[in-house]
């Protein structure tokens, strides 16, 4: 429970942040606003040619008789929604951390900066990192719906659908909110996708605790774009925790202060 408690203290920490550097939160938003803009329009166009795709789809309910034409062509519609929606809700963190590599990029720079002891930034052409995120949100979405799968089959058992099931399926969320939250600022530091989610699962109360509470804020629409650049944040916070400045790194800073000692001690 304590590594709970702190998941859901970085996740404020972050939201914290942001709040006091508001040039870097509006930045922060450009990501998502694109693609929420995106989204929307897939939506809409999606909402609006649904029943000419029932009609496409159920060719062999042509000439049934009324009202279960109209009722198969009405649910197949209401499940063709539903799962636009769903499928928006599960990528919607991936594609706009993969549109916003190079903000949140420098999103997490300034939070390490301004905490103090961040690593230098990767010497890699932006088309490299586009594409090692593009493939480590691709593994996360596989494994995430995956799971979601299984899930969504528990769900139909009595009682333990209704009950944990849903539970689960938040925490499920929210690990893999936070694997794709983390990976920004887990490239910085040089950090595989493998040995990412090892370290998140060996703290999974931290994960969980930062990520369950992101994905019920996630629920509503009009929160999840302002909420994100502060996410952004807070997983950086998150990172930090887990990942202190490499050893090699800190003995590259000190050692030439040591030598300009030592310098100074042999000329006396």
């Amino acid at each position: 429970m304590r590594d709970f408690a702190a998941g859901v203290g970085l996740l404020f920490r972050g939201q914290r942040w942001v709040a006091g550097h508001g040039r870097w939160w509006g930045f922060g938003m450009i990501p998502a606003l694109i693609t929420l803009v995106g989204y929307v329009a897939a939506l809409t166009a999606l909402a609006v040619r649904s029943g000419d795709l029932a009609h496409w789809a159920t060719p062999f309910a042509d000439g049934w008789s009324s009202p279960w034409q109209g009722l198969l062509r009405a649910v197949f519609v209401a499940v063709l929604l539903g799962v636009g929606m769903l499928l928006a809700l599960i990528t919607f963190t991936a594609v706009t951390t993969l549109i916003g590599q190079p903000f949140y990029e420098s999103l997490c720079a300034k939070v390490d900066e301004t905490e103090g002891g961040g690593p230098a930034s990767p010497e890699r052409p932006l088309w490299r990192e586009l594409v090692a995120a593009a493939r480590d949100s691709l593994h996360v979405l596989v494994r995430s719906a995956g799971l979601g799968l299984l899930l969504f089959l528990c769900g139909f058992v009595p009682v333990v659908g209704q009950t944990v099931v849903p539970v689960v399926g938040v925490g499920v969320a929210g690990f893999f909110l936070t694997v794709e939250l983390t990976s920004v600022a887990m490239q910085r530091r040089g950090v595989s996708q493998r040995e990412q989610l090892r370290l998140l699962r060996g703290r999974l109360g931290l994960a969980l605790g930062f990520g369950a509470p992101l994905v019920l804020l996630f629920l509503v629409p009009m929160l999840t774009v302002p909420a994100m650049p502060g996410a952004v944040a807070g997983a950086t916070l998150l990172v930090r925790e887990l990942v202190p400045v490499a050893a090699a790194e800190v003995e590259t800073e000190t050692e030439p202060r040591l030598e300009t000692e030592l310098a100074g001690i042999s000329e006396k």
